[in-house]
Protein backbone atom coordinates (compact mmCIF):
# COMPACT_ATOMS: atom_id res chain seq x y z
CA UNK A 1 0.00 0.00 0.00
CA UNK A 2 1.39 3.54 -0.64
CA UNK A 3 1.61 5.99 1.73
CA UNK A 4 -0.20 8.73 2.15
CA UNK A 5 2.37 11.27 0.94
CA UNK A 6 2.46 9.60 -2.37
CA UNK A 7 0.19 13.28 -3.91
CA UNK A 8 4.01 14.91 -4.51
CA UNK A 9 4.42 18.88 -4.74
CA UNK A 10 1.32 21.00 -5.37
CA UNK A 11 -1.50 23.71 -4.64
CA UNK A 12 -2.01 22.99 -0.28
CA UNK A 13 -5.63 22.06 -0.30
CA UNK A 14 -7.89 20.74 2.60
CA UNK A 15 -9.79 17.18 1.78
CA UNK A 16 -12.60 15.13 3.08
CA UNK A 17 -13.76 11.53 2.31
CA UNK A 18 -17.55 11.34 3.65
CA UNK A 19 -18.72 7.91 4.74
CA UNK A 20 -21.76 6.50 6.58
CA UNK A 21 -19.75 5.92 9.48
CA UNK A 22 -16.86 8.71 9.85
CA UNK A 23 -15.43 11.67 7.81
CA UNK A 24 -11.56 11.21 7.35
CA UNK A 25 -10.29 14.34 6.52
CA UNK A 26 -6.36 15.97 6.02
CA UNK A 27 -4.76 18.81 5.19
CA UNK A 28 -2.24 19.06 2.02
CA UNK A 29 0.51 21.29 2.06
CA UNK A 30 2.78 22.01 -1.24
CA UNK A 31 4.74 19.71 -0.27
CA UNK A 32 1.93 17.04 -0.58
CA UNK A 33 2.62 16.68 3.01
CA UNK A 34 -0.32 15.29 4.92
CA UNK A 35 -0.79 17.41 7.71
CA UNK A 36 -3.63 16.52 10.58
CA UNK A 37 -5.46 13.81 9.04
CA UNK A 38 -7.81 12.57 11.35
CA UNK A 39 -11.37 10.74 11.57
CA UNK A 40 -14.91 11.80 12.94
CA UNK A 41 -17.88 10.38 13.16
CA UNK A 42 -20.61 11.43 10.50
CA UNK A 43 -23.06 13.32 11.94
CA UNK A 44 -26.79 11.68 10.86
CA UNK A 45 -29.39 13.69 12.08
CA UNK A 46 -29.99 16.65 9.29
CA UNK A 47 -27.57 14.84 7.40
CA UNK A 48 -26.79 17.26 4.10
CA UNK A 49 -26.54 20.60 7.15
CA UNK A 50 -24.96 18.49 9.78
CA UNK A 51 -21.81 17.30 7.80
CA UNK A 52 -21.42 19.91 5.62
CA UNK A 53 -21.54 21.81 8.91
CA UNK A 54 -18.78 19.70 10.45
CA UNK A 55 -17.07 19.93 7.50
CA UNK A 56 -16.54 23.53 8.40
CA UNK A 57 -15.55 22.89 11.81
CA UNK A 58 -12.92 20.39 10.88
CA UNK A 59 -11.49 22.77 8.28
CA UNK A 60 -11.35 25.67 10.65
CA UNK A 61 -9.64 23.53 13.20
CA UNK A 62 -6.77 22.59 10.65
CA UNK A 63 -6.02 25.69 9.30
CA UNK A 64 -5.74 27.02 13.17
CA UNK A 65 -3.60 24.36 14.15
CA UNK A 66 -1.10 24.85 10.92
CA UNK A 67 -1.56 27.98 10.34
CA UNK A 68 1.38 28.64 8.13
CA UNK A 69 -0.20 26.72 5.36
CA UNK A 70 -3.33 28.05 3.37
CA UNK A 71 -5.49 25.95 1.21
CA UNK A 72 -6.80 27.45 -1.62
CA UNK A 73 -9.65 24.89 -2.35
CA UNK A 74 -10.95 21.81 -0.51
CA UNK A 75 -12.25 18.52 -2.34
CA UNK A 76 -15.12 16.61 -0.47
CA UNK A 77 -16.07 13.17 -1.97
CA UNK A 78 -19.28 11.23 -0.69
CA UNK A 79 -21.14 8.29 -1.49
CA UNK A 80 -23.99 6.96 -3.41
CA UNK A 81 -25.26 8.96 -6.54
CA UNK A 82 -23.80 11.67 -6.81
CA UNK A 83 -23.67 14.54 -9.51
CA UNK A 84 -20.39 16.31 -9.25
CA UNK A 85 -21.00 18.59 -12.50
CA UNK A 86 -24.22 20.18 -10.62
CA UNK A 87 -22.54 19.77 -7.11
CA UNK A 88 -25.40 17.62 -6.00
CA UNK A 89 -25.72 14.56 -3.65
CA UNK A 90 -28.44 13.45 -6.04
CA UNK A 91 -29.04 9.88 -3.40
CA UNK A 92 -27.25 8.38 -0.73
CA UNK A 93 -29.25 5.49 1.65
CA UNK A 94 -26.27 5.55 3.97
CA UNK A 95 -26.41 9.43 4.40
CA UNK A 96 -30.00 9.90 4.28
CA UNK A 97 -29.79 12.28 2.00
CA UNK A 98 -31.84 13.50 -1.58
CA UNK A 99 -30.81 15.76 -4.16
CA UNK A 100 -28.76 17.81 -1.72
CA UNK A 101 -26.92 20.70 -2.69
CA UNK A 102 -23.83 19.58 -0.88
CA UNK A 103 -20.94 21.45 -3.05
CA UNK A 104 -22.92 25.05 -2.11
CA UNK A 105 -23.70 24.15 1.69
CA UNK A 106 -20.13 23.07 1.62
CA UNK A 107 -18.53 26.47 0.25
CA UNK A 108 -20.08 28.16 2.87
CA UNK A 109 -19.56 26.32 5.32
CA UNK A 110 -15.51 25.56 4.95
CA UNK A 111 -15.20 29.30 2.87
CA UNK A 112 -13.06 27.89 0.12
CA UNK A 113 -14.25 27.00 -3.56
CA UNK A 114 -14.96 23.00 -3.47
CA UNK A 115 -14.21 20.41 -6.05
CA UNK A 116 -17.08 18.03 -5.03
CA UNK A 117 -17.47 13.73 -6.17
CA UNK A 118 -18.22 10.14 -5.69
CA UNK A 119 -15.95 8.62 -3.66
CA UNK A 120 -15.18 6.10 -5.33
CA UNK A 121 -14.89 7.98 -8.54
CA UNK A 122 -12.37 9.76 -7.13
CA UNK A 123 -10.44 6.93 -5.27
CA UNK A 124 -10.49 5.83 -9.22
CA UNK A 125 -8.35 9.05 -10.51
CA UNK A 126 -6.00 8.54 -7.51
CA UNK A 127 -5.39 5.25 -8.62
CA UNK A 128 -4.91 5.81 -12.02
CA UNK A 129 -2.75 9.04 -11.03
CA UNK A 130 -0.76 7.16 -8.36
CA UNK A 131 -1.70 3.75 -7.54
CA UNK A 132 -2.53 0.76 -9.66
CA UNK A 133 -4.03 1.94 -12.99
CA UNK A 134 -0.86 3.74 -13.58
CA UNK A 135 -0.51 3.18 -17.29
CA UNK A 136 -4.31 2.36 -17.94
CA UNK A 137 -6.48 5.06 -19.92
CA UNK A 138 -9.18 2.61 -19.92
CA UNK A 139 -10.10 1.41 -16.50
CA UNK A 140 -12.75 -0.27 -13.58
CA UNK A 141 -12.03 -0.02 -10.23
CA UNK A 142 -13.97 -2.10 -7.85
CA UNK A 143 -14.78 -1.62 -4.28
CA UNK A 144 -15.71 -4.75 -2.38
CA UNK A 145 -16.84 -4.31 1.00
CA UNK A 146 -20.11 -4.56 3.06
CA UNK A 147 -21.40 -3.42 -0.87
CA UNK A 148 -20.11 -3.47 -4.01
CA UNK A 149 -19.30 0.36 -5.57
CA UNK A 150 -17.52 1.05 -9.07
CA UNK A 151 -15.88 3.66 -11.22
CA UNK A 152 -15.27 3.88 -14.82
CA UNK A 153 -12.24 5.16 -16.48
CA UNK A 154 -12.30 5.74 -20.06
CA UNK A 155 -9.68 7.50 -22.23
CA UNK A 156 -8.36 8.21 -18.45
CA UNK A 157 -11.34 10.11 -17.50
CA UNK A 158 -14.06 9.47 -14.99
CA UNK A 159 -17.17 8.64 -17.06
CA UNK A 160 -20.00 9.86 -14.58
CA UNK A 161 -23.45 10.07 -16.89
CA UNK A 162 -24.82 12.30 -14.12
CA UNK A 163 -23.79 10.36 -11.53
CA UNK A 164 -25.51 7.36 -12.41
CA UNK A 165 -22.30 5.25 -14.41
CA UNK A 166 -20.52 2.71 -12.34
CA UNK A 167 -23.14 1.01 -10.15
CA UNK A 168 -21.28 -2.56 -10.94
CA UNK A 169 -22.85 -3.87 -8.08
CA UNK A 170 -26.24 -3.66 -9.14
CA UNK A 171 -25.77 -5.56 -12.52
CA UNK A 172 -28.18 -8.33 -12.95
CA UNK A 173 -26.01 -11.32 -12.71
CA UNK A 174 -28.67 -13.68 -11.63
CA UNK A 175 -31.76 -14.75 -11.04
CA UNK A 176 -32.24 -14.14 -7.38
CA UNK A 177 -31.82 -13.12 -4.71
CA UNK A 178 -33.35 -10.31 -3.66
CA UNK A 179 -31.10 -6.88 -3.43
CA UNK A 180 -31.54 -4.21 -1.04
CA UNK A 181 -32.40 -1.71 -3.76
CA UNK A 182 -35.04 -3.80 -4.84
CA UNK A 183 -33.90 -5.77 -7.91
CA UNK A 184 -32.78 -8.99 -7.47
CA UNK A 185 -30.15 -10.79 -8.86
CA UNK A 186 -27.27 -7.98 -8.22
CA UNK A 187 -23.87 -8.64 -8.21
CA UNK A 188 -23.53 -6.85 -4.44
CA UNK A 189 -26.12 -9.56 -3.18
CA UNK A 190 -24.00 -12.33 -4.28
CA UNK A 191 -20.27 -11.03 -4.42
CA UNK A 192 -20.09 -8.57 -2.04
CA UNK A 193 -18.01 -9.13 1.39
CA UNK A 194 -21.16 -8.86 3.55
CA UNK A 195 -23.63 -11.03 1.37
CA UNK A 196 -21.14 -13.59 1.22
CA UNK A 197 -21.01 -13.37 5.02
CA UNK A 198 -24.96 -13.19 5.03
CA UNK A 199 -25.45 -16.21 2.63
CA UNK A 200 -23.64 -18.40 4.33
CA UNK A 201 -25.44 -17.34 7.32
CA UNK A 202 -28.84 -18.46 6.25
CA UNK A 203 -27.90 -21.46 5.34
CA UNK A 204 -25.46 -22.88 7.71
CA UNK A 205 -27.28 -21.08 10.86
CA UNK A 206 -24.29 -20.06 11.92
CA UNK A 207 -23.22 -16.51 12.38
CA UNK A 208 -19.60 -16.03 10.84
CA UNK A 209 -17.26 -13.27 11.79
CA UNK A 210 -17.44 -11.70 7.93
CA UNK A 211 -16.69 -12.92 4.23
CA UNK A 212 -12.85 -13.55 5.81
CA UNK A 213 -14.54 -16.33 8.09
CA UNK A 214 -16.52 -18.12 5.33
CA UNK A 215 -13.40 -18.24 2.80
CA UNK A 216 -11.16 -19.80 6.09
CA UNK A 217 -14.13 -22.13 6.09
CA UNK A 218 -14.54 -23.08 2.72
CA UNK A 219 -10.81 -23.51 3.02
CA UNK A 220 -11.27 -26.01 5.49
CA UNK A 221 -13.55 -28.03 3.54
CA UNK A 222 -16.75 -26.91 4.88
CA UNK A 223 -19.28 -27.37 1.77
CA UNK A 224 -21.36 -24.37 2.80
CA UNK A 225 -18.84 -22.04 2.78
CA UNK A 226 -17.68 -23.67 -0.68
CA UNK A 227 -20.55 -23.16 -1.82
CA UNK A 228 -21.27 -19.63 -1.27
CA UNK A 229 -17.55 -18.48 -2.22
CA UNK A 230 -17.98 -20.35 -5.44
CA UNK A 231 -20.78 -18.85 -6.14
CA UNK A 232 -19.67 -14.84 -5.36
CA UNK A 233 -16.66 -15.93 -7.55
CA UNK A 234 -18.96 -17.07 -10.64
CA UNK A 235 -21.34 -13.58 -9.97
CA UNK A 236 -17.63 -11.44 -9.87
CA UNK A 237 -16.25 -13.45 -13.40
CA UNK A 238 -19.81 -12.59 -14.92
CA UNK A 239 -19.81 -9.15 -14.27
CA UNK A 240 -16.15 -8.66 -15.38
CA UNK A 241 -17.01 -10.56 -18.41
CA UNK A 242 -19.84 -8.28 -19.02
CA UNK A 243 -17.44 -5.19 -18.71
CA UNK A 244 -14.52 -6.47 -21.00
CA UNK A 245 -17.89 -7.19 -23.95
CA UNK A 246 -19.04 -3.38 -22.92
CA UNK A 247 -16.83 -1.45 -22.05
CA UNK A 248 -13.55 -3.40 -22.91
CA UNK A 249 -11.23 -1.82 -20.04
CA UNK A 250 -7.14 -2.78 -20.24
CA UNK A 251 -7.74 -3.13 -16.50
CA UNK A 252 -9.68 -3.32 -13.70
CA UNK A 253 -8.56 -3.13 -9.87
CA UNK A 254 -10.50 -4.78 -6.98
CA UNK A 255 -10.49 -2.71 -3.99
CA UNK A 256 -12.37 -3.33 -0.51
CA UNK A 257 -12.06 -5.73 2.31
CA UNK A 258 -12.78 -8.57 -0.05
CA UNK A 259 -9.01 -8.05 -2.20
CA UNK A 260 -7.72 -9.05 0.91
CA UNK A 261 -8.51 -12.69 -0.15
CA UNK A 262 -5.55 -12.13 -2.47
CA UNK A 263 -4.62 -15.28 -4.34
CA UNK A 264 -8.03 -16.91 -3.19
CA UNK A 265 -9.64 -14.11 -5.29
CA UNK A 266 -7.64 -12.76 -7.56
CA UNK A 267 -6.52 -16.70 -9.43
CA UNK A 268 -9.50 -18.32 -9.62
CA UNK A 269 -11.35 -14.88 -11.16
CA UNK A 270 -8.71 -14.63 -13.51
CA UNK A 271 -9.17 -18.58 -14.89
CA UNK A 272 -12.60 -18.10 -14.85
CA UNK A 273 -13.23 -14.99 -16.57
CA UNK A 274 -10.27 -15.92 -19.21
CA UNK A 275 -13.33 -19.29 -20.07
CA UNK A 276 -15.77 -16.98 -20.67
CA UNK A 277 -13.78 -14.47 -22.79
CA UNK A 278 -13.25 -15.24 -26.37
CA UNK A 279 -12.12 -12.49 -29.09
CA UNK A 280 -12.09 -9.81 -25.88
CA UNK A 281 -9.86 -7.48 -24.68
CA UNK A 282 -8.83 -9.17 -21.47
CA UNK A 283 -8.18 -7.04 -18.81
CA UNK A 284 -5.87 -7.62 -16.08
CA UNK A 285 -7.12 -8.24 -13.17
CA UNK A 286 -5.26 -6.24 -10.43
CA UNK A 287 -5.91 -5.69 -6.36
CA UNK A 288 -6.24 -1.67 -6.02
CA UNK A 289 -2.49 -0.10 -4.18
CA UNK A 290 -3.97 3.06 -2.11
CA UNK A 291 -6.55 0.98 -0.23
CA UNK A 292 -8.18 3.19 2.72
CA UNK A 293 -6.51 6.35 1.42
CA UNK A 294 -7.78 6.09 -1.89
CA UNK A 295 -10.83 8.48 -1.34
CA UNK A 296 -8.92 11.26 0.64
CA UNK A 297 -6.22 11.21 -1.84
CA UNK A 298 -8.96 11.74 -4.44
CA UNK A 299 -10.52 14.61 -2.80
CA UNK A 300 -6.88 16.13 -2.66
CA UNK A 301 -6.22 15.58 -6.51
CA UNK A 302 -9.63 17.04 -7.58
CA UNK A 303 -9.11 20.16 -4.98
CA UNK A 304 -5.99 20.71 -6.66
CA UNK A 305 -7.33 20.97 -9.90
CA UNK A 306 -10.24 23.29 -8.93
CA UNK A 307 -7.29 24.99 -7.40
CA UNK A 308 -5.17 25.60 -10.65
CA UNK A 309 -8.26 26.37 -12.69
CA UNK A 310 -8.92 23.58 -14.09
CA UNK A 311 -12.31 22.16 -14.40
CA UNK A 312 -13.47 19.03 -12.64
CA UNK A 313 -13.41 15.89 -14.75
CA UNK A 314 -16.57 15.26 -16.97
CA UNK A 315 -18.31 12.52 -18.46
CA UNK A 316 -16.86 11.73 -21.89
Amino acid sequence: MLAMDALGPGRSVLAFDVGGTDIKSALFDVEGRVLGRSTTPTPLADPASAVTSMLGSIGRDLRARFPAVSPEAAGVVVPGIVDSERGVGVFASNLGWSDAPIRELAETAVDLPVAFDHDVRAASRAEHLLGAARGYDDAVVLVIGTGIAGSLLIGGRPHAAGGYAGEIGHMPVARGPECACGARGCLESIASAGSIARRYAERSGLGPDGAREVLERARAGDPVASAVWEEALDALATAVAMLAAVVAPQAILIGGGLSRAGDDLFVPLRARVDAMLSFHRRPELLPAQLGEHSGLLGAALIARELATGRTQPSDL
